[in-house]
């Protein structure tokens, strides 16, 4: 099985889990072993999964203020809590490929395979979504249309991605392409870096 494959398969069994439950509040349980790629990709998934749906909740037009303002800390936390675990992809791939010999020709990528393979988790939820919508009761014969025609450019999109993907990986394995990542060094959250935090800190 290719790794994009391997990234499908979960995707799609954390969004349908997900969903027995359509719930953000609704607690993790992950089948697959700690510490193990197929672990790591599952919860990115379902990070990605309550971070949509908290989304959709906070763009109520008559959410409280008190309510929205919490919603939106915690999606900020679960941004960072996002790229950690990208960045904790990446890790994986750099050991899986730090003994790999690169060729003289060899350039680095301008995506690393972590965030490549993060777009493709919220492709999974966008194709879940949109396939969703399909089956409105309430909807037009217009609007059910334009779903099935963004359907379609969703599953294109993900089959050629999902192609890069496992190029890519072909290309470090091969020592085509060596990986460089550049951590995201977010700085909103850090209290040593933002300066509003830092300014209004009493300690």
């Amino acid at each position: 099985m290719s790794f994009s494959k391997l990234c499908n398969k979960i995707f799609n069994e954390c969004v349908y889990y997900y969903h027995t439950m359509d719930d953000v509040d609704a607690q993790l349980i992950n089948p697959y072993p700690t510490n193990t790629i197929e672990n790591f990709l599952f919860k990115k998934n379902w990070i990605d999964a309550v971070q949509w749906h908290l989304e959709d909740i906070i763009r109520d037009p008559k959410i409280d203020p008190v309510l929205a303002l919490k919603i939106k800390r915690r999606i900020d936390a679960s941004n960072q809590e996002r790229t950690d675990l990208v960045e904790a992809i990446d890790d994986y791939f750099f050991e899986r490929y730090k003994d790999k010999e690169t060729l003289p020709h060899a350039m680095y990528n301008t995506e690393s395979p972590a965030w490549a393979i993060d777009r493709l988790s919220i492709l999974a939820l966008k194709i879940y979504h949109m396939h969703q919508e399909l089956g409105r009761k309430d909807a037009s014969d217009e609007h059910i249309q334009r779903c099935s025609n963004k359907l379609n450019i969703l599953l294109q999109q993900r089959i050629d991605l999902s192609a890069s993907i496992d190029q890519l990986l072909k290309d470090i394995e091969t020592g085509n392409k060596f990986m460089k990542v550049y951590k995201q060094m977010k700085m909103y959250n850090d209290p040593q870096l933002n300066p509003v935090l830092y300014k209004s800190c009493t300690c």
